[in-house]
């Protein structure tokens, strides 16, 4: 009898495994072959450029006007912290004069190019989520469809190119200004000069700084994009699902923001 109840204990168990490792991977296949289709149909509807360039227009005075204020703001306060922390770890152990390479090195390799992306994964990738997944789950997609016209060329395309051309400039714009209030930071609480500074920040600087802060601003365009324009086009089940979606979309951004800032340090600066 014991050994009976405990097989009838463990049956459900074993019942429902299949479901809860499947259903997962399932869904995972899903998204994935969802997201293959989304990027083809992306590359099918380039032909339609009168579509899709008046709205692209319109979706980067968004992203990047919209985008401005908040992140140089950001970029700012990033520069002059970054300098007050340089100068109390560094005073008294070495020349003042390396103030200038670590803010220099430091936002624009890093803080320029992630800081802005996280702020825009919030910003604008939230905003796609949600207004592409209200479209859908209040079937204005639909009848999008229903009418002939190709919602990707529409809705999509615009919003992912107008994160491809602009996150990379406000990205150089955040660098500047957080390398001059660096500047002013570190002249007002150390008392460092102009030539220290400036030769501070050439000491280790290369060319390929730049580059490099561009390819990642790219990249990260292409994320703070794409991950909540898929995440809003396939939202359902209502106003809940439309919140899940913009949840989600963030998450998610920022998660591949910093994953990703990862892999292409290890790939592209040389060791």
């Amino acid at each position: 009898m014991d050994r009976a109840a405990r097989t009838s204990q463990e049956l459900p168990v074993h019942v429902r495994a299949p479901r809860i490792v499947g259903r997962p991977v399932l869904n995972g296949f899903a998204h994935v072959g969802r997201f293959g289709m989304l990027m083809v149909e992306l590359v099918r509807v380039l032909p339609e450029w009168r579509i899709w360039v008046p709205r692209t227009l319109e979706q980067c005075q968004s992203v990047g006007y919209g985008s401005l204020f908040i992140v140089l703001l950001v970029s700012a306060f990033a520069g002059a912290v970054t300098a007050l922390q340089a100068g109390y770890q560094f005073t008294g152990s070495v020349p003042l004069y390396m103030v200038g390479a670590v803010i220099t090195e430091s936002i624009i390799l890093e803080l320029g190019p992630v800081l802005t992306a996280l702020i825009l994964a919030g910003r604008i990738g939230a905003r796609y989520a949600a207004e592409l997944g209200t479209m859908r789950v209040t079937e204005q997609i639909d009848a999008l469809e229903s009418l002939g016209r190709n919602p990707v060329s529409h809705l999509l395309l615009p919003r992912i190119l107008a994160g491809v051309v602009m996150v990379p400039v406000l990205v150089v714009l955040a660098n500047g200004v957080g390398v001059l209030a660096g500047w002013g930071a570190a002249q007002g609480s150390l008392g460092i000069t102009n030539a220290d500074f400036a030769y501070g920040a050439r000491y280790f600087f290369r060319s390929f700084d730049l580059l490099y802060s561009v390819v990642k601003a790219e990249v990260f365009g292409v994320v703070v994009t794409v991950v909540p324009c898929y995440v809003g086009f396939t939202a359902s089940e209502g106003a809940e699902g439309v919140g899940r979606a913009t949840t989600t979309a963030v998450v998610w951004s920022s998660v591949l923001i910093l994953l990703l800032d990862t892999v292409l340090a290890k790939v592209l600066l040389p060791s």
